[in-house]
């Protein structure tokens, strides 16, 4: 029969695993640092893996091939779930995770001065390419949107900025992709409940400050927000 069915491009593909994460059929796996389609009967062509790839590498395409089997994927996913397999077992800088952090005083391995510095950051991954829509620590979080290099330019950061947020970071120009429809999603499917951008002030940076904006407007969540702007010697200009 001709029907719908997603195609890989392995030469684009990052191996970063969030297209088998977004799979609920478990048609794609990761399989030697790559995604690959494990079977044509368990892909019902819809596409719910397409916009998670960031580099895009998977198209749909109308061919010829075998029928979706629901009840093959039923007894795929019954067998995986059985056997404890993860359903995703892609690239370990994907893997959602949060962290406990411990005091300044236990966390630190040098003796405590004024000067003693911690982390706060809180999960991980943390680039917006990267984070699932659904990772649970996102709900009903705080979001911090950065500029990645905010955080070499100012000493201060983890302290004033990211302590008791979701930390996403990216880089407008040299990610070259449109970070509206992630954060969009972000905010559709998780109760955020403020959002700061930091960026700094040279132009580029701007794509992330606009990129917030369209990401409310998508995802009709206009809730409260601030735009801190770094200068590149680290110095808070508004």
């Amino acid at each position: 029969m001709k029907r719908k069915i997603i195609t890989i491009d392995e030469e684009k593909c990052n191996g970063c695993g969030l297209c088998a994460m977004a799979c609920h059929e478990g048609a794609i796996q990761m399989i030697d640092g790559k995604a690959k389609l494990v079977s044509e009967s368990y892909c019902d062509g819809l596409g719910d893996c397409l916009p998670e790839c960031p580099t895009g590498a998977i198209t749909l395409e109308e061919k010829e091939t075998v029928a979706y089997d629901k009840e093959a994927v039923e007894r795929h996913m019954a067998e995986k779930k059985a056997s404890a397999e993860p359903m995703a077992c892609g690239c370990p800088s994907t893997h959602a995770k949060t962290f406990e952090r411990k005091s300044i005083e236990t966390q630190a391995a040098a003796p405590i001065s004024d000067e003693t510095v911690i982390s706060e950051l809180r999960q991980w991954p943390v680039q917006i390419k990267l984070v699932s829509p659904n990772a649970p620590f996102l709900q009903g979080a705080d979001l911090l949107v950065a500029a990645t290099c905010s955080a070499f330019s100012n000493a201060h950061v983890h302290s004033l900025f990211m302590k008791d947020k979701v930390t996403l970071i990216g880089c407008p120009k040299l990610d070259m992709v449109d970070y509206s429809d992630k954060l969009a999603d972000i905010l559709a499917k998780n109760d955020i409940k403020s959002l700061t951008v930091l960026r700094m002030s040279v132009p580029c940076c701007g794509g992330l400050t606009e990129a917030v904006k369209q990401a409310m407007m998508k995802s009709g969540r206009m809730i409260p927000w601030n735009v801190v702007v770094l200068d590149t010697n680290g110095e808070i200009l508004a």
